[in-house]
């Protein structure tokens, strides 16, 4: 591997890591030769996501945290420090949606449950802000690093449904800018902060709304399949070559910006 892709002698956190994408994600950074420490509120979760991994021993911690808990944070933050001493990136990939925070086909956006709506909103913009404010100091008491967010393809796009999770991920593109400048204009450019917005991927969340039982397409899921150039889902190992790129040093001079790995989606018109 070229050593501006190499991750070795880097130390990593990743939330959401007990996930479909966040397991892949986990494997991508440890391939590129970082030690990783997944953070989850769920212990079985993240013993059952290391034994995925299969990670060599001192290879892969794990945290037990929640990533909208301030207090939760700073005790898994400084379990991390007193094992690893340091912290050179920072991966933000806890999220997901509620079904108050959704308009179905039979719904009206006057039928959103605030609630809920706030819950999501919770869960990932202020999840994505919180473990930034705890880890990302531990990055810049180091060497410097890189934060990388987990955007959505429903944050740029108006897509039918999915309201509180929309306005959720706008927020992360938007705290996503703004966080690299801050960092780039106050640590000497030493902390870069970018976002992944996937297109669609399959996972536990959302398979029931996209695969029938037998692995067809739902309704919802041909008309995505439609405005995806590629005509396909995209698959969980294709995150990893763009966010170990957001973490090497191969993207040194890069911040402030959203990758989009979406088959085309972001691109299409429709027409």
């Amino acid at each position: 591997m070229s050593t501006l892709f190499d991750l070795s002698g880097k130390h990593a956190l990743l939330t959401g890591g007990t996930g479909a994408l966040g397991t892949a994600m986990a494997r991508g950074l440890l391939a590129a030769g970082a030690r990783v420490a997944l953070l989850s509120r769920n212990p079985e979760n993240l013993q059952s996501a290391a034994d995925e991994l299969g990670a060599d021993a001192g290879a892969v911690i794990l945290l037990r945290g929640d990533v909208t808990d301030r207090q939760s944070l700073e005790a898994a933050r400084d379990e991390l420090k007193s094992k690893w001493g340091k912290l050179d990136i920072l991966v933000n990939a806890a999220g997901g949606n509620r079904a108050g925070a959704t308009i179905g086909p039979e719904q009206t956006f006057f039928d959103l449950n605030l609630e809920d709506f706030a819950g999501v909103s919770k869960l990932n913009l202020d999840g994505t802000v919180i473990p930034s404010l705890i880890f990302g100091q531990l990055i810049t008491e180091g060497a410097g690093g890189s934060i990388v967010n987990i955007s959505s393809m429903a944050a740029d796009r108006a897509i039918t449904r999915v309201v509180g999770y929309s306005a959720a991920k706008a927020g992360i593109d938007n705290f996503t800018r703004w966080l690299a400048v801050e960092m780039a204009r106050k640590y000497d450019g030493r902390v870069r902060v970018n976002a992944i917005a996937p297109g669609f991927f399959i996972g536990e969340q959302n398979r029931r709304l996209l695969l029938e039982e037998d692995g067809s397409l739902t309704a919802r899921g041909k008309t995505i399949i439609a405005s995806t150039p590629m005509n396909r889902f995209g698959k969980a190992e294709e995150l990893i070559t763009t966010l170990v790129y957001l973490c090497a040093d191969a993207s040194s001079f890069v911040t402030g910006i959203v990758v989009p790995v979406d088959g085309g989606f972001s691109a299409f018109s429709g027409v």
